[in-house]
């Protein structure tokens, strides 16, 4: 099964230069808890997601209308595309710990985007037992895929800054 099947097709995004109370009202309003970011050309070049916003305003003890998203977004993208086997997406998701990535096309434009949701929806039948969907996707790559994504990452420091 691949990617395109299963995905989001509608994406909310904000700009590099965006300030965090602007994508934090685009979460709002689509009800999502990430954004892809885009640079002026239109192509994703990061995410920054709700808990971004919120540890951005924390430890830059600023309102959300003085910060940029450029200073909260990830320093890294990862994202497949509409014709990458759900595998791909399930092995993102699982090595970066992640719980959704953007689904961009062949110039990085964000044509959708996927969830762990989308993939564990789509692997359950209707009584509520999950499935094999082949291509590597299974009950049990999905459970160690969600074991990873939502273990403990160890932090850097566990004092907050006052």
């Amino acid at each position: 099964m691949l990617v395109q099947q299963i995905m989001s097709p509608t994406v909310a995004c904000c700009y590099l230069t965006d300030t965090l109370d602007r994508a934090a009202t685009v979460m709002w309003n689509c009800d999502s808890g990430a954004l892809p970011v885009l640079d002026h050309d239109g192509h994703a070049i990061a995410m920054v997601t709700d808990r971004d916003v919120c540890m951005a305003a924390l430890t830059q003890g600023k309102p959300l209308f003085q910060i940029r998203v450029n200073s909260a977004m990830s320093k890294t993208l990862y994202a497949c595309r509409p014709d990458d086997d759900l595998a791909r997406a399930q092995a993102l998701m699982h090595e970066h710990q992640l719980r959704r990535i953007p689904v961009l096309d062949q110039e990085a434009r964000p044509v959708g985007m996927i969830t762990i949701g989308d993939l564990v929806r789509v692997a359950t039948h209707a009584s509520g037992a999950l499935r094999d969907l082949g291509d590597g996707l299974s009950a049990n790559s999905l459970t160690y895929m969600l074991a990873a994504v939502y273990a403990h990452r160890l932090r850097k420091s566990n004092s907050i800054a006052s």
